[in-house]
Protein backbone atom coordinates (compact mmCIF):
# COMPACT_ATOMS: atom_id res chain seq x y z
CA UNK A 1 0.00 0.00 0.00
CA UNK A 2 1.57 3.31 -1.14
CA UNK A 3 1.54 6.70 0.50
CA UNK A 4 -1.78 8.58 0.32
CA UNK A 5 -2.18 10.75 -2.75
CA UNK A 6 -1.50 14.44 -2.21
CA UNK A 7 -4.28 16.89 -3.06
CA UNK A 8 -2.93 19.39 -5.55
CA UNK A 9 -3.34 23.13 -5.52
CA UNK A 10 -2.20 25.54 -8.21
CA UNK A 11 0.50 28.05 -7.23
CA UNK A 12 0.62 31.09 -9.53
CA UNK A 13 4.39 31.57 -9.66
CA UNK A 14 7.39 30.86 -11.84
CA UNK A 15 9.71 30.76 -8.79
CA UNK A 16 10.61 27.07 -8.34
CA UNK A 17 12.31 27.75 -4.98
CA UNK A 18 9.13 29.29 -3.55
CA UNK A 19 7.20 26.20 -4.63
CA UNK A 20 9.83 23.93 -3.07
CA UNK A 21 9.69 25.78 0.26
CA UNK A 22 5.88 25.84 0.45
CA UNK A 23 5.77 22.14 -0.43
CA UNK A 24 8.06 21.26 2.50
CA UNK A 25 5.07 22.20 4.67
CA UNK A 26 2.12 21.29 2.43
CA UNK A 27 3.26 17.73 1.74
CA UNK A 28 3.30 17.02 5.47
CA UNK A 29 -0.40 17.78 5.65
CA UNK A 30 -1.53 15.99 2.50
CA UNK A 31 -1.32 18.76 -0.12
CA UNK A 32 1.06 19.73 -2.90
CA UNK A 33 1.49 23.06 -4.67
CA UNK A 34 2.01 22.86 -8.42
CA UNK A 35 3.55 25.84 -10.19
CA UNK A 36 1.33 27.52 -12.76
CA UNK A 37 3.41 30.33 -14.25
CA UNK A 38 0.83 31.07 -16.97
CA UNK A 39 -1.58 33.09 -14.81
CA UNK A 40 -1.47 36.84 -15.44
CA UNK A 41 0.91 38.71 -13.12
CA UNK A 42 -0.87 41.51 -11.30
CA UNK A 43 1.47 43.89 -9.49
CA UNK A 44 -0.73 46.12 -7.40
CA UNK A 45 1.30 48.99 -5.93
CA UNK A 46 0.47 49.04 -2.25
CA UNK A 47 2.13 49.44 1.14
CA UNK A 48 0.31 46.23 2.15
CA UNK A 49 1.58 42.76 1.25
CA UNK A 50 -1.93 41.50 2.01
CA UNK A 51 -3.47 43.82 -0.60
CA UNK A 52 -0.86 42.84 -3.19
CA UNK A 53 -1.30 39.08 -2.60
CA UNK A 54 -5.12 39.29 -2.51
CA UNK A 55 -5.30 41.20 -5.81
CA UNK A 56 -2.89 38.80 -7.51
CA UNK A 57 -4.78 35.73 -6.23
CA UNK A 58 -8.16 37.13 -7.33
CA UNK A 59 -6.78 37.85 -10.82
CA UNK A 60 -5.23 34.36 -11.06
CA UNK A 61 -8.51 32.74 -9.98
CA UNK A 62 -10.49 34.80 -12.53
CA UNK A 63 -8.10 33.57 -15.24
CA UNK A 64 -7.73 29.92 -14.17
CA UNK A 65 -11.21 29.33 -12.73
CA UNK A 66 -9.64 26.93 -10.23
CA UNK A 67 -8.46 27.36 -6.64
CA UNK A 68 -5.03 28.97 -6.66
CA UNK A 69 -2.48 30.38 -4.23
CA UNK A 70 -0.20 33.37 -4.63
CA UNK A 71 2.61 34.34 -2.26
CA UNK A 72 4.12 37.76 -1.75
CA UNK A 73 6.97 38.49 0.65
CA UNK A 74 8.88 41.51 1.86
CA UNK A 75 11.94 42.34 3.92
CA UNK A 76 11.24 45.16 6.39
CA UNK A 77 14.51 46.71 7.63
CA UNK A 78 14.17 48.62 10.91
CA UNK A 79 16.89 51.23 10.22
CA UNK A 80 15.31 51.99 6.83
CA UNK A 81 11.82 52.56 8.30
CA UNK A 82 10.57 49.25 6.91
CA UNK A 83 12.07 49.67 3.44
CA UNK A 84 12.07 47.80 1.09
CA UNK A 85 8.95 46.05 2.49
CA UNK A 86 6.38 45.42 -0.25
CA UNK A 87 8.89 46.70 -2.84
CA UNK A 88 11.47 44.01 -2.01
CA UNK A 89 11.24 42.22 -5.36
CA UNK A 90 11.76 45.48 -7.27
CA UNK A 91 14.62 46.55 -4.98
CA UNK A 92 16.26 43.15 -5.39
CA UNK A 93 15.99 43.39 -9.20
CA UNK A 94 17.35 46.95 -9.32
CA UNK A 95 20.03 47.32 -6.61
CA UNK A 96 20.28 43.75 -5.32
CA UNK A 97 21.79 42.45 -2.10
CA UNK A 98 24.90 44.63 -2.42
CA UNK A 99 22.79 47.75 -2.93
CA UNK A 100 20.77 47.08 0.20
CA UNK A 101 23.95 46.46 2.19
CA UNK A 102 25.31 49.80 0.89
CA UNK A 103 22.24 51.56 2.35
CA UNK A 104 23.17 50.03 5.73
CA UNK A 105 26.87 50.95 5.68
CA UNK A 106 27.85 52.29 9.10
CA UNK A 107 24.43 51.45 10.56
CA UNK A 108 24.54 49.53 13.86
CA UNK A 109 20.82 48.62 14.03
CA UNK A 110 20.63 45.55 11.78
CA UNK A 111 17.14 44.43 12.90
CA UNK A 112 14.68 43.29 10.23
CA UNK A 113 11.50 41.30 9.74
CA UNK A 114 10.77 39.02 6.80
CA UNK A 115 7.02 38.77 6.09
CA UNK A 116 5.15 36.38 3.81
CA UNK A 117 1.50 36.47 2.83
CA UNK A 118 -0.08 33.52 1.03
CA UNK A 119 -3.43 34.29 -0.58
CA UNK A 120 -5.77 31.45 -1.52
CA UNK A 121 -8.47 32.36 -4.04
CA UNK A 122 -11.35 29.93 -4.48
CA UNK A 123 -15.08 30.09 -5.19
CA UNK A 124 -15.71 31.35 -1.65
CA UNK A 125 -13.40 34.35 -2.04
CA UNK A 126 -9.83 35.08 -0.96
CA UNK A 127 -8.28 33.97 2.34
CA UNK A 128 -4.96 35.33 3.60
CA UNK A 129 -2.26 33.60 5.67
CA UNK A 130 0.56 35.69 7.13
CA UNK A 131 3.89 34.53 8.51
CA UNK A 132 6.80 36.57 9.81
CA UNK A 133 10.22 36.08 11.33
CA UNK A 134 12.48 38.53 13.14
CA UNK A 135 16.17 38.59 12.46
CA UNK A 136 19.11 40.73 11.47
CA UNK A 137 20.86 41.83 8.30
CA UNK A 138 24.33 40.28 7.96
CA UNK A 139 27.27 42.52 7.06
CA UNK A 140 28.14 40.40 4.00
CA UNK A 141 26.19 37.92 1.83
CA UNK A 142 26.69 34.29 2.91
CA UNK A 143 25.49 31.04 1.39
CA UNK A 144 24.32 29.84 -2.00
CA UNK A 145 20.83 28.51 -1.22
CA UNK A 146 17.51 30.30 -1.20
CA UNK A 147 16.88 33.38 -3.32
CA UNK A 148 16.38 37.12 -3.07
CA UNK A 149 17.67 38.60 0.18
CA UNK A 150 18.24 35.18 1.81
CA UNK A 151 22.07 35.58 1.74
CA UNK A 152 21.88 38.55 4.14
CA UNK A 153 19.03 37.59 6.50
CA UNK A 154 19.92 35.80 9.75
CA UNK A 155 16.78 34.66 11.64
CA UNK A 156 16.67 35.07 15.42
CA UNK A 157 18.18 32.10 17.22
CA UNK A 158 20.51 31.25 14.33
CA UNK A 159 24.00 32.29 13.26
CA UNK A 160 23.39 31.27 9.64
CA UNK A 161 21.67 33.18 6.86
CA UNK A 162 18.68 31.63 5.10
CA UNK A 163 21.00 31.06 2.10
CA UNK A 164 23.24 28.87 4.29
CA UNK A 165 20.33 26.52 5.08
CA UNK A 166 18.63 23.73 3.17
CA UNK A 167 15.04 24.38 2.04
CA UNK A 168 13.85 22.17 4.93
CA UNK A 169 15.90 24.04 7.56
CA UNK A 170 14.87 27.43 6.22
CA UNK A 171 11.18 26.50 6.09
CA UNK A 172 11.19 25.49 9.77
CA UNK A 173 12.20 29.05 10.70
CA UNK A 174 10.96 31.19 7.83
CA UNK A 175 8.12 33.60 7.23
CA UNK A 176 7.03 31.52 4.20
CA UNK A 177 7.04 28.34 6.30
CA UNK A 178 4.85 30.01 8.95
CA UNK A 179 2.36 31.25 6.33
CA UNK A 180 2.28 27.79 4.70
CA UNK A 181 1.57 26.14 8.08
CA UNK A 182 -1.43 28.47 8.55
CA UNK A 183 -2.64 27.61 5.04
CA UNK A 184 -2.29 23.90 5.87
CA UNK A 185 -4.38 24.22 9.02
CA UNK A 186 -7.08 26.08 7.12
CA UNK A 187 -7.15 23.56 4.24
CA UNK A 188 -7.53 20.68 6.71
CA UNK A 189 -10.64 22.39 8.10
CA UNK A 190 -11.95 23.48 4.65
CA UNK A 191 -11.02 20.69 2.18
CA UNK A 192 -14.01 21.66 0.03
CA UNK A 193 -12.17 24.88 -0.93
CA UNK A 194 -10.07 22.89 -3.40
CA UNK A 195 -13.09 21.48 -5.26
Amino acid sequence: MGAPRLRRILFATSNARKVEEVNVVLRRCGFEAVAHPGAPKVELQSESLEAVAAAAAAAAYAFLRRPVIVEDAGLFVDALNGFPGPYSSYVYRTIGVRGLLKLLEGVEDRGATFVSVIALAYRGGVVLFRGEVRGAIAREPRGSGGFGFDPIFVPEGSTRTFAEMSAEEKTELSHRGAAARRLCEWLREHPEALE
